[in-house]
């Protein structure tokens, strides 16, 4: 039964895969039962997290078996708790692209929000449309979410303009990227078109891009000023090995003003 649930979890399309999870989920507890690690975002702990990603990009005990998240969505979870007003600012117009499963329903119901979502192909999403021009108007949102879209796109500077275009002015962002921080730049070559030869350089086979760390730049050429969040830094090395973060990581949150 493990087995096949890790393999499921690795192999499926994205958008089946939300619609098959949720019995796996009931599963979870009582397959996972354990309290070495935590996730913070379905708030319960386990015995262990499973893996995820290519065979390039693989990655040991990172998935929770509970609600799905890997390292990225529990650290933006947890600056969003405890380094920033979502939750507990009166109003908020919130634009989120590409609705991760395990935020849009804990975020639909927040009393707080003017929550829209929108997705090229997600069937949980409220929109569909292409990033690289937005159906909506000028300086309507506070907050954006738009996170593993930017190395899908075409032209991820194209895609941050719009999006800094819908942003109010004083709006933050949240863009997350895979990120090679050993290239000091983003490496991207239009003769690399086989699923086989991506995945191998850009570390997924759907992957037109591999970032590096001239990451932010892009965002600062898009008009946004970038600050950076670092996990051990800012929650200690004990919460990062409890939450199972990645300690390298960086999340990057970019204003408009």
């Amino acid at each position: 039964m493990k087995r096949l649930y890790t393999f499921l979890l690795n192999k499926l399309p994205r958008p089946l895969l939300i619609r098959l999870s949720y019995p796996f989920q009931k599963l979870a507890p009582l397959l996972f039962a354990g309290n070495n690690v935590e996730c913070p975002v379905c708030e319960k702990s386990y015995r262990k997290f499973l893996s995820y990603g290519s065979s390039v990009a693989h990655r040991e005990g990172v998935l929770c078996p509970g609600d799905l998240t890997l390292e990225r969505h529990r650290l933006m979870w947890l600056y969003l708790k405890g380094h920033s007003i979502f939750f507990t600012a009166e109003k908020l117009n919130v634009l989120h692209i590409a609705p991760e499963q395990c935020f849009h329903g804990k975020f639909k119901i927040q009393k707080n929000l003017n929550y829209l979502t929108a997705d090229l192909v997600s069937p949980i999403a409220d929109m569909h449309f292409d990033l690289h021009q937005i159906p909506l108007e000028d300086n309507r949102f506070d907050v954006v979410f738009c996170n593993h879209v930017m190395e899908h796109v075409d032209d991820p500077l194209q895609c941050m303009k719009e999006l800094f275009r819908v942003m109010n002015h004083g709006a933050w962002a949240i863009m997350q990227v895979p990120q090679d921080f050993t290239r000091e730049e983003t490496f991207e070559d239009p003769s690399i078109v086989s699923e086989a030869d991506r995945e191998k350089h850009y570390w997924q086979k759907d992957h037109v891009r591999l970032f590096g760390k001239d990451y932010p730049d892009y965002l600062r050429k898009a008009g946004f000023e970038v600050n950076e969040f670092l996990p051990t830094k800012e929650l200690g090395k004990e919460l990062v090995e409890r939450y199972r973060l990645q300690p390298s990581e960086v999340l990057y949150i970019a204003r408009k003003v």
